[in-house]
């Protein structure tokens, strides 16, 4: 049989036919509704409540209203012609009694919320993708020792499994993790995420618990959900030494690019983890943490995997002249998230920045996805976080006019283009985010949504940006 493809157009990047064009968000930075429908505290309602740790003493306990919202937002993901919404599912709305040795009772409540809001995505012909964790540990977990024990990942296997059983016969695709480096690193390193911890060995071990967590999550919604996919989303990092031809610069980027890319990768696709990364960090653990039979259960297939890129991430030999230069873009923590890496520093960049003080280079994302191709042939990719964060403001017609961000997408939309054209399998791309919300740390100081969201009446506007988006969309094709 012989097909006929139409001719390319010349004025566009054409994407692939059934490529999956999305938006992201996360429980916690857009549902509120708290202490409702049988939720109970996870480590962010600890940290945000807790005085000093967040901007303006800001909370996610209303944050979207999403909660109560959700048919109105599924409706404007309609409008704009989303393909696929990945959202998360708050583990404490879910089995909120999880203690360190057993899972507790499932909530009705919790499953019935996510459950409507599947069956609503779907009614308006949009493809649901899960993550199962995104940062928000049940408290009560985290009082034990949260992700530095091995009970918690024990825990997150079987609360995979509630949650692939209950919505794995309408969800295409479940991501295990969300940004693992964040949740150990920020969160049990240098504590400008929660828990709020600066305890190096428990970070390590928190990676570790991460992985594991991933590979009990694999096996349980196979088993719960068969025709279901499997993914992980990794925040990989475009390293680069700021002078390649230094050898104490290729030397820091060879361990940041460890502790953030590799650590998670290397278990994941090939069943170990990286000797240098260990030899590093031998003066923080022994590792002893990794026992017989776990790279066998984190090595386990995936069907796809997730990368999350915002920005460049170049790194320097510290030499010690002068005041070290800490712009890696995670916050002014105490600590620092790169352990054993007292001598490596990230200078400021100069050029284009987001409001978060990101530098804005689309390159990284073309190079981390060529990496991921040659790393792991023919395992499936998708962007599932990409965006910027600017400081948007309402104009006197009502119009949210954020050309920054407009560039923005345009440029790591042909990057990803780039990628495709160069062999990457890549299948689809996520917007981050659909809406305005709470961001972690930042509160609600910064505005990354495609859609403004006025948080005293809760009033949703499409930015300018979410029509260019919408228009993507529509032709399958980004304009040139």
């Amino acid at each position: 049989m012989t097909t006929t493809q139409a001719a390319p157009s010349t004025d566009a990047l054409q994407f692939p036919q059934g490529f999956l064009w999305g938006s992201a968000t996360a429980a916690y930075q857009i549902e509120g509704a708290v202490a409702e429908g049988g939720r109970t505290p996870s480590i962010w309602d600890t940290y945000s409540h807790t005085p000093g740790r967040v901007v303006r003493g800001e909370t996610g306990d209303v944050a979207d209203d999403h909660y109560h919202r959700f048919r109105e937002d599924v409706a404007l993901m309609a409008r704009l012609g989303l393909t696929s919404y990945r959202f998360s599912v708050s583990w404490p709305r879910i089995t909120p009694q999880v203690t360190p040795d057993t899972l507790g009772p499932v909530n009705p409540e919790g499953v019935a919320f996510y459950s409507d809001l599947v069956d609503e995505l779907l009614a308006h012909g949009i493809s649901p993708s899960i993550t199962l964790y995104h940062w928000d540990l049940p408290q009560a977990l985290e009082d034990a020792g949260g992700w530095a024990e091995r009970r918690t990942a024990e825990r997150f296997g079987e609360y995979a499994e509630v949650v692939a059983a209950a919505l794995g016969d309408r969800v295409p695709l479940f991501i295990t993790l969300n940004e693992p480096w964040c949740s150990a690193y920020l969160g049990y390193a240098s504590g400008v995420h929660a828990p709020g911890r600066t305890e190096p060995a428990a970070a390590l071990a928190a990676v570790h618990h991460l992985n594991l967590a991933h590979g009990l999550a694999n096996a349980a919604i196979r088993r719960a959900a068969p025709s279901a996919r499997v993914a992980t989303t990794l925040n990989l990092a475009w390293v680069r030494p700021e002078k390649p031809d230094s050898v104490l610069d290729t030397e820091a980027a060879r361990r940041v690019d460890g502790l953030q890319n590799r650590v998670f990768l290397d278990p994941v696709l090939r069943g170990t983890y990286p000797a240098d990364v260990q030899a590093d960090t031998a003066g923080v653990t022994d590792w002893s943490f990794v026992r017989d039979g776990d790279l066998e259960v984190i090595s386990a297939p995936i069907d796809v995997l997730g990368v999350n890129y915002y920005s460049p991430t170049p790194v320097r030999h510290w030499t010690r002249e002068r005041p070290k230069e800490n712009a890696d873009g995670h916050g002014d923590g105490t600590a620092s998230p790169w352990i054993a890496c007292d001598d490596v520093e990230f200078p400021t960049q100069h050029g284009r920045k987001t409001d978060m003080g990101w530098s804005i280079d689309p390159r990284g994302l073309t190079e981390l996805l060529l990496r991921v191709a040659r790393e792991a042939p023919g395992l499936e990719i998708m962007v599932t976080e990409n965006g910027s964060a600017f400081p948007d403001t309402v104009n006197d017609e009502g119009r949210i006019v954020d050309s920054d961000r407009i560039a923005y997408l345009r440029t790591h939309l042909a990057a990803v283009h780039e990628a495709i054209e160069a062999g990457a399998p890549v299948t689809g791309y996520y917007v981050w985010s659909l809406l305005d919300n709470f961001e972690w740390a930042w509160g609600y100081s910064k505005r990354f949504g495609i859609v403004h969201v006025d948080y005293e009446t809760q009033v949703r506007t499409l930015k300018d940006s979410a029509l260019y988006y919408a228009d993507v969309i529509r032709r399958n094709a980004v304009p040139r």
